[in-house]
């Protein structure tokens, strides 16, 4: 969000602008805010912006009377029964200009941003995902070896194996779904107030609940073992 309100005035550069319009879920690719301009309005401040080097540059090679004015993309809106590959053809041929269709700028975004970026925060959830697995490992442990005695008793009094296995299960998975509670509580309250735009799709959520039940499963061996090994003998010490 900018945080802006209608008929707000900002200044950009040396003009001051007024805010005519809200938009919503207008966003650039790294999840910044979209402000929208006139061509010329754009130009200017891009202008304002560039570094006295580039300035010079741009300058240099327009044609003398010209106008270093720039654009770098036009967004062309086609007529429904219009097949993109003829207007991209037509563009080419005619304008001597590179067009390209919305699933052609979909997969170069892809490929050279989003894909990076997927992949860096993939290997960082990896590592959390370990380390959380053994962090809640750990604790299952702790709190397993404290109740030994109570777990020998189950035991001698004749209790199977996989009541003792489903009571681990159930700490553990109760551990998950609790700090999952929490965090997706709070990811709610406060994903409007970070700096990006971050946008929470259901199917991500279903997702992440269920590595987060998986997670506790794994950790869980290390509880299970350690309750299997026990002898029920134990229970009749001091």
């Amino acid at each position: 969000k900018t945080g802006l309100a209608l008929g707000e005035r900002i200044r950009i550069g040396r003009d001051d602008f007024t805010v005519v319009g809200l938009t919503a879920n207008a966003t650039s690719s790294g999840g910044d805010p979209v402000l929208m301009m006139t061509l010329r309005d754009a130009q200017i401040v891009q202008w304002q912006f560039d570094p006295s080097a580039v300035r010079r540059e741009t300058a240099r090679d327009a044609p003398a009377g010209g106008s270093s004015d720039l654009v770098s993309a036009i967004i062309v809106r086609m007529l429904p029964d219009a097949l993109p590959e003829d207007v991209i053809g037509s563009i080419a041929r005619w304008k001597h200009l590179t067009a390209m269709a919305a699933g052609q700028q979909e997969e170069i975004l892809t490929r050279s941003v989003i894909e990076r970026a997927r992949r860096q925060l993939g290997l960082f959830a990896v590592i959390l995902l370990v380390v959380s697995t053994v962090v809640i490992g750990l604790i299952v442990y702790t709190m397993t070896m404290d109740k030994k005695k109570a777990i020998a008793t189950l035991k001698l009094i004749g209790a199977p194996d996989r009541v003792i296995v489903s009571l681990i299960l159930q700490q553990a998975l109760a551990m998950g779904l609790v700090g999952f509670a929490i965090g997706a509580a709070l990811i709610r309250l406060a994903k409007d107030y970070f700096p990006r735009r971050v946008v929470l799709e259901t199917s991500d959520t279903a997702i992440l609940l269920g590595i987060i039940v998986m997670v506790c499963l794994v950790a869980s061996i290390f509880g299970v073992r350690s309750a299997l090994k026990i002898d029920p003998a134990s229970a009749l010490g001091g």
